[in-house]
């Protein structure tokens, strides 16, 4: 049954049409994921949804006594209010509920037995009971640890957290309302691996529907059930897994782009036409029929899709040659106020490394960034930047930016380029005009704040990038574009993230954060996960072997084309990628299932490409 039905929603701001026509239907089961560049009106959606908004026109239909929780990217007031009390404050409807159910229980001890009550007392049963029973309050503290909250942070009140806790408290909050229908938006934001592998694994296994945006790749593919793809005011509803949408919007996009060319041609044709022979009485009659040809075909014209929108501009500059040794660190103590972060910690890297710092949050990850760049001072121990090296910081908290100025002083300042050369780096950064140039760094918003930074390590020509949450408010394309560029960096890495997929793709070595101590394992993310699961070894199950791809059969009539070969290919590794996601749904810990998956993964995106080069030299899909 759906939890609600959506209709031709249309939303404008100040007249202007920001979407029209969208439609979907959600059902408990599903995990929705909205997809579309940033200003098309995601966030807008689900506050709709959620009440928080109203909508100019279209309907929706709810699933009756439909509990709604929204999970956005404003954290709560900073307060004295505890964080139980507002966790719980998801639930107020449920304990009111339970309150009821004991003034009519005690009103049923003492004789009330009548028609009034009894229907009463079963309406609120009902209504504890759509919500999950009585155990909310069980399930809503198993929410709170799962995201890395104590037990002593329940009586600590909101004011003294940071804004990424709050948005943990947030999350929290919706998390345990118990909802029919849960709205998330950036849920994957100020969350550490261990609670993100945890949230995916609640998504799986939540009683609700779920509408979510992320720009998290693996959270996507982990958790995405459909995808409603919104852009340029419209909608497309796509039922299937985050991959499978992803490769069938690029086969979109391909034949767009090959229609709107042949359409254009033949445009062109036919006006050449009409302005040849328009004037000649001979040819009249053909050009008023190539007239009419011209408006049926501009009435159903395709326009190429607009790549204009497509990623920041990350170029790394290359850098000059550092010697061998970039970093060495010799036993390294670290400690904040009165808590022990590290103890004699040692490790080297050298030119060309490209490493991933990663740890639970807390542990430290950004005090020691700060500390090898002599930004703070150690406990004890050593630290040496190699000879010729030229380190660049990007912070969590963009602490590097000279707020003295604006947009254009900063990036000058920063890079030490001429002005000309600023401006075309800002507009490679979506800052364009003669305004946002201008701009006060200090009035700038915490996404433009983070693309100002970006730019100006992009374009420090440093030899040693530090990279703190890169990631963070980056659309896809940006995450993949600084991905693919720090992938082919030649000069030397260190990067903190959260993101597995940026973690498995650009690290070719991980240092951890272990029990006060630096641990070093080469590999990416997944390697790094099997490693860990080392001390425990069990053998692998049978879906792990690889099986040997089956030569496709060969129709009895026709040779099958290269394309339908590949696509053969395809939908075997798609089905691969389906099995192991169910096998991993019922044990996400599995490290033999979480490595097998990512082989599939990566053989399915492997034939993608081989598919997507076949079907734009051919021009069309197979038959």
């Amino acid at each position: 049954m759906a939890v609600v039905i959506a209709s031709g929603l249309r939303k404008e701001f100040s007249g202007d049409v920001l979407f029209d026509g969208v439609s979907f239907k959600v059902e408990r089961a599903d995990r929705l994921a909205l997809a579309g560049p940033n200003g098309a009106g995601k966030t807008t959606l689900l506050r709709a949804l959620a009440g928080q908004g109203a909508l100019e026109g279209g309907e929706l239909a709810w699933q009756k006594g439909a509990r709604v929780a929204l999970h956005d990217q404003r954290p709560p007031d900073k307060s004295p209010r505890p964080l139980r009390d507002y966790v719980l404050s998801g639930t107020a409807d449920l304990a009111a509920v339970e309150d009821e159910l004991r003034v009519l229980e005690g009103a049923m001890s003492t004789g009330d037995h009548g028609a009034a009550t009894l229907r009463r007392y079963s309406e609120a049963q009902a209504r504890l009971e759509h919500a999950g029973g009585y155990d909310w309050r069980d399930r809503a503290a198993s929410v709170v640890r799962g995201l890395g909250f104590t037990e002593d942070d329940l009586d600590r009140p909101l004011q003294t957290f940071s804004g990424g806790e709050l948005t943990r408290a947030s999350l929290a909050r919706a998390l345990a309302s118990q909802p029919d229908l849960l709205l998330l938006d950036e849920p994957t934001n100020h969350l550490d691996i261990e609670s993100l592998e945890w949230l995916e694994q609640m998504l799986k296994t939540l009683d609700a529907a779920v509408i979510l945006v992320a720009h998290d790749r693996w959270f996507l593919e982990a958790v995405t059930t459909a995808v409603l793809e919104v852009e340029g005011g419209k909608s497309i509803y796509f039922p299937g897994a985050w991959h499978v949408w992803r490769r069938e919007r690029a086969a979109r996009a391909i034949h767009q782009t090959k229609t709107a060319a042949r359409q254009a041609e033949e445009l062109a044709r036919l006006e050449r036409f009409v302005e040849r022979f328009r004037a000649k009485a001979s040819k009249a009659k053909q050009a008023q029929q190539r007239v009419k040809q011209i408006k049926k075909l501009e009435a159903v014209r395709v326009h190429a899709p607009d790549h204009r929108r497509r990623s920041l501009g990350f170029e790394f500059l290359k850098p000059a040659r550092s010697g061998r040794d970039v970093l060495v660190v010799d036993g390294l103590s670290l400690q904040a106020g009165t808590k022990h972060l590290l103890e004699g910690a040692s490790f080297a890297i050298e030119r060309g490394e490209h490493v991933a710092l990663v740890g639970p949050n807390g542990s430290g990850k950004t005090t020691m960034l700060e500390t090898l760049l002599g930004r703070r001072e150690p406990k004890s121990g050593k630290i040496r930047l190699g000879h010729g090296v030229e380190a660049a910081y990007f912070s969590q908290h963009e602490a590097e930016l000279d707020e003295r100025g604006s947009v254009l002083d900063a990036a000058m300042f920063g890079t030490g380029l001429k002005r000309p050369e600023a401006q075309a780096l800002l507009g490679r950064f979506l800052f364009s005009g003669w305004d946002e140039h201008e701009k006060p760094v200090v009035a700038l918003s915490g996404g433009e704040r983070r693309r100002l930074a970006l730019a100006i390590v992009v374009a420090s020509g440093a030899n040693f990038l530090i990279l703190d949450e890169p990631t963070n408010h980056l659309d896809l394309e940006s995450r993949e574009s600084l991905e693919a560029a720090l992938e082919s960096f030649p000069g030397t890495v260190l990067l903190v993230s959260h993101d597995r997929a940026l973690l498995d793709a650009v690290a070719d070595r991980l240092l951890a954060v272990e029990e006060h101590a630096i641990a070093s394992y080469p590999g990416g993310w997944a390697d790094y996960v099997r490693a860990q699961a080392e001390d425990a070894p069990r053998p692998a199950p049978a879906a792990v072997v690889k099986p040997k791809r089956e030569k496709p059969k060969r129709p009895a009539k026709r040779q099958p084309s290269a394309l339908e070969l590949v696509e053969a290919e395809v939908e075997r590794a798609e089905a691969r990628v389906g099995d192991l996601e169910g096998r991993l749904a019922a044990d996400w810990g599995d490290v033999d299932l979480l490595n097998a998956h990512r082989e599939a993964r990566e053989d399915l995106s492997a034939l993608i490409t081989r598919w997507e080069a076949l079907f734009e030299a051919t021009g069309s899909p197979s038959q």
